[in-house]
C-alpha cells in the first residue's frame, strides 16, 4: 500500500531557516551569519531543555529568548523595535524553490506539517507561502507541550490525521528530527542537502572554520543515535517519485 499522507517538518524542511540571515545582517552588518546561526542552534538547544526541564514555553518564546541571548553573548545591543523586526522574520521565512511543486505533485496524498513552531507562526508562514491551500493539516507540538524528538509530539500525527505511523512518510532535513520520527516508527524521508564530502572539503579549507560550516558540521549531517531514515535525497523535488512508488 502506498503512502496516504506526507508529513514535512517546516523548520529548514519547507522553509529555509537561514533567509532570516538578510534581516539580521541588515539590522548589524558585519554579524548578519554569526547571529543567524547561533541563534539556530540556541533555539533548537533551548527546545530540548525546555522539554527535559519539563518547563515548556512556546516556540515563539523560544525564538526570542535565544535571539537575545545570541546578541548578548556577542555583545550587540538593540531595541525592542529591532528585535521584534528581527523575530517577525520567521513569519516569513522563503520556502525552499521547489517546495512548493513537490507539495502540489503529491496533491493526491494527504499533506501535513509537524512543527515544533506555535500556531501562530506555522499559520503565518503557510498564508505567507501560499501552502496553507496545499496542505491538509498544520500541527503544532504546542498541542502537547513538549517538542520534537519526543514520541508525544509524533503521536499528533495519528491523532490528527487518523494514520497510522506505517502509512505516513516523514520529511525532515533535520537529523535529529529524523531519529526521532524513526524512533517512534514512521516512514522517514532525509533531505541530505549537505554531503559529508562537503562538509569534509568545508572544514579543511581554512584553519578558521566559518560559522557557517561550523553550523552545517553541527546540525546538518546525520547523528549517531542508532536509526537511519529510509530514504535519503537531495531535495524536495524527489519526493513525488518516492510517494508513487512505495510498496511495503
Amino acid at each position: 500500500m502506498p503512502f496516504k499522507a506526507v508529513v514535512f517538518d517546516a523548520y529548514g524542511t519547507l522553509y529555509d531557516v537561514q533567509s532570516v540571515a538578510a534581516v539580521t545582517e541588515q539590522a548589524f552588518p558585519g554579524h548578519g551569519d554569526i547571529i543567524t546561526q547561533l541563534w539556530r542552534i540556541k533555539q533548537l538547544e533551548y527546545t530540548w531543555l525546555r522539554s527535559l526541564m519539563q518547563r515548556y514555553e512556546d516556540f515563539a518564546v523560544v525564538t526570542h529568548d535565544s535571539l537575545v541571548y545570541t546578541l548578548r553573548v556577542l555583545g550587540l545591543r538593540t531595541d525592542a523595535a529591532t528585535l521584534d523586526r528581527i523575530i517577525a522574520k520567521y513569519l516569513d521565512l522563503d520556502p525552499y524553490p521547489d517546495a512548493r511543486a513537490a507539495l502540489a505533485a503529491m496533491k493526491d496524498r494527504r499533506l501535513a506539517i509537524l512543527s515544533n513552531g506555535s500556531p501562530a507562526m506555522l499559520d503565518g508562514l503557510a498564508k505567507a507561502s501560499g501552502f496553507d491551500t496545499l496542505l491538509d493539516a498544520v500541527i503544532s507540538v504546542d498541542a502537547r507541550k513538549i517538542f520534537k524528538p519526543s514520541p508525544q509530539a509524533y503521536a499528533l500525527i495519528e491523532e490528527t490525521l487518523g494514520l497510522a505511523p506505517s502509512e505516513v512518510l516523514f520529511v525532515s532535513s533535520n537529523p535529529w528530527d529524523v531519529c526521532g520520527a524513526k524512533a517512534f516508527g514512521l516512514n522517514v524521508a532525509w533531505i541530505e542537502r549537505v554531503s559529508p564530502e562537503a562538509m569534509a572539503a568545508a572544514c579543511l579549507e581554512t584553519d578558521l572554520v566559518a560559522p557557517l560550516t561550523l553550523f552545517k558540521a553541527l546540525r546538518t549531517q546525520m547523528d549517531e543515535l542508532g536509526f537511519a531514515p529510509d530514504y535519503r535525497i537531495a531535495a524536495l523535488s524527489e519526493l513525488p517519485e518516492i510517494v508513487t512508488t512505495h510498496e511495503p
